[in-house]
């Protein structure tokens, strides 16, 4: 038997033949990165590799640091391993990781989803003896509905606060959801406000020519929140902001609103209920369980390996398939508040189909 070309290391998920590791979590001489959400892309290594696309994300998460960026699908060779980055759907510039040496083909997937999305590359299938699985939403309850549906939805929510002279406050993660949302909902409702935490990455997008609508910051000065151009807030206003801003004095300038949520967690109820949202949009920058199951299929790979999210579950589906299912324990999806692997609460784990929003 050929010895596996990625294992798990304490510092993070490792191959021995390139003497690299992808989204470590400890510090590392030389880490290939799927994408820049904090639990993947971390500080403190010697080196970087990633997706050309992602470098302002990075360097504007990261700072000053080395880094190498490529295209998708272009080889590299590291101490005679080819590697290259293929894309993941997921975010801007996020990527699966191929690897390949002495005959066997990996692929660590990161984070990925296989719904369209404007703002970032598709989801990209790539062949392989072993396919190393993200699971954040590996349970047959999340079922996504259909994303035109979901913005559809959104923009009647926004319309009919507008036309009542409220603020629609939806939150969002910052990097990667806030854009998909900017890039879906009708601009012509009303104007576009965003907390000082979501400008930055919208920069990036736009800087990566991914076309989104006009949108103005209100910052907090003095705790008290405040645009530059405009002394009071702009009437009937979308308003997107990270959770963590939701009961802040930042989100209580607007005045009269409603609040709601996008995020793959509002599909079930509890989740929706206990974070007392008014509205709950079912949107996920990750894989539905179908999802998961179509990408892994598509893969060929006989071997999967599944790392952060409902793993066990994951794990005993693949092997009643047929297929060899082994799981690497990993730091990722712990809370850093970015990406949907940041769950609401614990209880989400191990929801039923009673719990499934309709």
């Amino acid at each position: 038997m050929p010895e596996d070309l990625i294992v798990q290391r304490p510092q993070g998920l490792y191959c021995p033949a390139g003497d690299f590791f992808i989204d470590p979590w400890r510090p590392v001489a030389r880490a290939v990165i799927t994408h820049a959400h904090a639990d993947h892309a971390r500080t403190g290594h010697g080196s970087y590799l990633a997706v050309q696309s992602a470098l302002g994300v990075l360097r504007s998460r990261l700072g000053a640091v080395s880094i190498q960026g490529v295209r998708h699908g272009e080889v590299v060779h590291i101490h005679g391993v080819q590697v290259s980055l293929h894309p993941a759907g997921h975010v801007l510039g996020s990527a699966q990781v191929r690897v390949e040496h002495g005959g066997q083909v990996w692929v660590a997937s990161g984070d990925y989803k296989l719904d369209a999305d404007p703002t970032c590359t598709a989801f990209e299938p790539v062949r392989c003896h072993t396919f190393i699985s993200e699971s954040t939403f590996g349970l047959p309850i999340y079922r996504w509905p259909a994303v035109a549906q979901v913005m559809a939805d959104i923009n009647s929510w926004w319309a009919a606060n507008a036309a009542a002279g409220r603020a629609s406050v939806l939150a969002c993660y910052s990097f990667g959801k806030a854009q998909r949302l900017l890039a879906g909902v009708d601009a012509s409702i009303g104007p576009i406000v965003v907390h000082p935490a979501v400008e930055p990455l919208n920069r990036a997008y736009r800087a990566e020519g991914v076309a989104l609508p006009d949108t103005s910051v209100w910052a907090a000065v003095n705790d008290r929140p405040r645009s530059r151009s405009a002394a009071t807030p702009p009437p009937g206003a979308l308003v997107l902001c990270p959770p963590s801003a939701l009961d802040s004095a930042w989100a209580r300038c607007f005045g009269e609103q409603q609040t709601a949520f996008a995020s793959g967690w509002m599909r079930l109820r509890g989740a929706r209920r206990r974070a007392g949202h008014d509205r709950g949009f079912v949107l996920s920058d990750h894989a539905d369980w179908p999802g998961l199951h179509r990408a892994i299929g598509a893969t060929g790979a006989q071997r999967v390996i599944v790392t952060h999210g409902s793993v066990a579950t994951m794990v005993r589906h693949l092997r009643e398939t047929g297929l060899q299912a082994d799981r690497f324990e990993t730091e990722y999806g712990d809370g850093h508040g970015d990406g949907d692997a940041a769950p609401l609460a614990t209880a989400d784990a191990t929801a039923t189909a009673t719990d499934a929003a309709p």
